[in-house]
């Protein structure tokens, strides 16, 4: 294949390319650059001529018109095995150009400040570096087209190994890159622009967070060794060049790989422990939680957080919300548990997991609520759902105590820890606790008096007393006999969103047994 003779530079992030552009022009490879880019390395004492001395035409409107030229684009598209493209080109007196370094202007930074004015938006929307990479990418047989700085590297080693030259392979590779690179830039534009809209001719945003046309864009971690079940296949992705905390972003200290289903698992684990601001011990088994506890220390509370259903404790997986130590280290390696994760894990405890060889150990940050389009997504049939997370906790100013008792204070505290927990229990979700501990998790059943028996039932093989629990429940009870059920527990205090045509049939019950109600008029459905 040709040797690479001549280079075009042009680029709004400069990391690294004084020092690529030094190794090009080592190989006596010819360079050719734009405005602030063509400043640097003259700067750096780079040879570098203007685009303009190509096209003989300046740059204009501000810098809109720099590369738009068919003088550029010519030296770009020729096909060098094409005698009619060759020809046209000497015909007008048009040199090849056999290389393209160009990334984009910063639209995604520019918009990610939330005081960005519309027009300077629209100014950082880049028209002749995507016309190039593009032109670059489609004629890759011919053209190394070069949009991220880290190849920069790989791509001198190679052309000083190959007298200037780069392999089908990796010029083929590159172009593949360019254009993630370009629809991944449009997609950022595009979800911008959804975002937008005219009133009295100025330009605003929408108070609607979901666009009409969903733009989803997610890179490859790993392929897992397959997916719930052992015959479909599975991919993990994480959402492309952002660093939102959780476990796409996780750091994998120890531990076999993790399978599709750990990672549903371990996020509900992440989820729920930072529901709390007290050190928190979460375990989680198929997605809902067997066991959740909060406490003075972790260890303390992951004792009590296993104690809730110790026999489904057993090949767990479990969140915390500090830094693990040794105290707690030593309660988790005694216990088969199929992987953890915290936010850290301090050298002691990591001594002590690492003798449990398998054992998955993962880092992730706190989550930030504040990202708001950090959407949950939910596949079907031909579509796709979308919903913000479900960061609400409880706001007792806002809630109702609907029946003839007030709550204690210490049933509040426990109503409230009970409230956290429900949330992430499927529906439909009955759960009792105490001010610290769940006591009994009933989830999933399809009616509320079978997940009353069923956390009942589970509270009574762990021999944890019921008398005096609170109960959170997700919705609405549609009829009294959940109440009733729940009375007959020894439950004293219920928490739940109210909205039932039966709501009256349903405090009167609680008035009969002497229950404290409170309606929150929030739903905590999990599906």
């Amino acid at each position: 294949m040709p040797e690479i003779k001549r280079a075009l530079i042009s680029v709004s992030d400069k990391t690294g390319i004084a020092e690529f552009a030094q190794g090009l022009t080592a190989l006596g490879i010819e360079i050719f650059s734009t405005g602030g880019t063509a400043k640097l390395l003259k700067k750096e004492g780079i040879e570098v001529k203007s685009v303009s001395d190509i096209t003989k035409f300046p740059e204009m409107l501000d810098g809109r018109v720099k590369t738009l030229h068919p003088v550029i684009h010519g030296g770009i598209l020729a096909k060098r095995d094409n005698p009619n493209h060759m020809q046209a080109l000497f015909d007008q007196g048009i040199n090849t150009i056999d290389m393209v370094v160009v990334n984009l202007y910063p639209f995604k930074k520019t918009v990610a400040d939330p005081k960005v004015k519309f027009e300077d938006a629209v100014e950082n929307i880049d028209i002749g570096g995507p016309t190039m990479i593009r032109s670059a990418a489609k004629n890759f047989q011919d053209v190394a087209v070069i949009v991220d700085a880290n190849d920069y590297e790989a791509v001198l080693s190679e052309l000083k190994a190959n007298k200037s030259d780069l392999s089908l392979d990796t010029k083929f590779k590159l172009a593949c890159k360019t254009f993630q690179h370009t629809a991944e830039y449009d997609r950022t534009i595009c979800g911008y622009l959804e975002q937008i809209k005219l009133n009295d001719n100025n330009f605003i945003k929408k108070a609607s967070a979901f666009p009409s046309v969903l733009q989803l864009d997610f890179k490859k971690i790993q392929s897992l060794r397959y997916g719930e079940n052992p015959h479909q296949k599975a991919a993990f992705y994480r959402t492309q060049n952002t660093k939102i905390p959780g476990i796409a972003n996780a750091k994998q200290l120890q531990g076999k790989e993790l399978s599709f289903n750990n990672i549903i698992d371990i996020d509900a684990a992440y989820q729920l422990a930072w529901d709390f601001d007290q050190p928190a011990a979460i375990v989680i088994k198929h997605t809902n939680p067997c066991g959740a506890a909060i406490g003075k220390s972790l260890a303390n509370a992951y004792k009590k957080a296993r104690e809730t259903d110790p026999v489904s404790a057993f090949g767990s997986v479990l969140g915390f919300n500090r830094i693990v130590d040794s105290e707690t280290a030593v309660e988790i390696i005694s216990t088969f548990i199929e992987a953890v994760i915290a936010p850290g894990f301090d050298a002691s405890a990591i001594d002590l997991l690492q003798t449990k060889t398998n054992l998955r150990l993962l880092i992730a940050d706190k989550p930030d609520i504040k990202i708001k389009d950090n959407w949950e997504l939910k596949q079907v049939s031909g579509g796709m759902l979308a919903q913000d997370r479900n960061y609400l906790t409880l706001d007792k100013d806002k809630c109702k105590v609907v029946t003839k008792r007030q709550p204690t204070p210490a049933e509040w505290e426990a109503l409230n820890f009970a409230w956290r927990v429900v949330k992430h229990v499927k529906s439909n979700a009955i759960v009792f606790t105490n001010k610290n501990q769940t006591v009994g998790v009933g989830a999933g059943q399809m009616s509320r008096v079978d997940s009353t028996e069923l956390a009942v039932s589970k509270a009574s093989k762990a021999g944890l007393p019921i008398k005096g629990t609170v109960v959170a429940s997700d919705a609405f009870f549609p009829f009294r006999d959940g109440v009733d059920a729940i009375a007959e527990a020894g439950a004293s205090a219920i928490i739940q969103p109210g909205g039932s045509i039966r709501d009256e049939e349903v405090i009167k019950a609680a008035n009969e047994h002497s229950i404290a109600m409170v309606f929150t008029g929030i739903r905590h459905f999990k599906h």
